[in-house]
């Protein structure tokens, strides 16, 4: 497994902070070359240089994934400088506002809705039509257990990521017979800021979690490297989820193979 990403070209939304910029690393350590989407520039780009220091190659496209044309133009420059792209991973997501469905603001709720929905599908829609000409490629949706579950204040995210789990399952049906591997990651708790606002909240049982409660980004950032390197065949057109020791430890034994020698 060892050369099984290396020079693989991979578009990561949402790559700026938390799991997308640990995953970017990640996949850099691996051999990938990189398209690094978000809309805080400043981030990405010292996330860029991080990455070209310690010899990979990545690109950096600002923008937001509730802009159909942020996928597109991220697409089309990751083939003007690659000339393929073998993985997309669709990680962008936001857990504001958190608000009770009675109190909560619809413009807020219909965003993000937008980013953590729609930006998948744009996602889906960009990449799918040049994966399926190279007949080949793998996607990976960032997911959650808020999937198939309901918390209080979450209405947005439970219902967003629910209808982002059916996208997976659509896509996989679509497109297994094109060599196309699409498959989600619920990774479960994770400290990154998103927790931070979670916290705050004070609603529901996950914000009375402690930060050593939560896996650290790094974890699912090498279970996307793990399904990326041919073990998300198995799991497509579902979530895999890290909340099982068993997958736990899938992840721990996989990833020490991808450096092996």
């Amino acid at each position: 497994m060892i050369n099984s990403l290396m020079n693989k070209i991979a578009i990561i939304t949402g790559a700026s902070s938390g799991i997308g910029a640990a995953t970017a690393r990640e996949l850099s350590k691996l051999g990938c070359k990189l398209i690094l989407v978000a809309r805080n520039t400043e981030k990405l780009h010292d996330l860029k240089s991080q990455i070209l220091q310690d010899g990979g190659l990545a690109e950096v496209f600002p923008g937001d994934v509730s802009d159909y044309k942020t996928l597109q133009k991220s697409v089309e420059l990751c083939l003007a400088t690659f000339g393929k792209l073998d993985f997309l991973i669709n990680n962008a997501g936001v857990i504001d506002p958190i608000s009770t469905i009675i109190q909560s603001d619809p413009d807020a709720w219909s965003r993000a809705v937008d980013i953590n929905y729609k930006g998948v599908y744009y996602g889906l829609r960009a990449a799918l039509p040049v994966m399926a000409e190279q007949q080949s490629g793998v996607i990976v949706n960032v997911s959650s257990g808020a999937a198939v579950s309901a918390l209080e204040g979450w209405s947005h995210y439970c219902s967003s990521k629910a209808a982002a789990l059916s996208l997976t399952r659509c896509a996989h049906k679509e497109h297994e017979q094109d060599g196309i591997t699409v498959v989600g990651l619920s990774p479960g708790t994770v400290a990154t800021d998103m927790q931070v606002a979670i916290k705050a909240s004070g609603i529901n049982p996950v914000s009375q979690l402690d930060i050593s409660d939560h896996i650290l980004p790094i974890i699912p950032a090498r279970a996307i490297a793990w399904l990326c390197a041919g073990n998300g065949k198995k799991y497509a057109g579902t979530d895999f989820s890290l909340k099982t020791e068993k997958n736990m430890a899938l992840i721990e034994h996989g990833f020490k193979h991808l450096f092996a020698a």
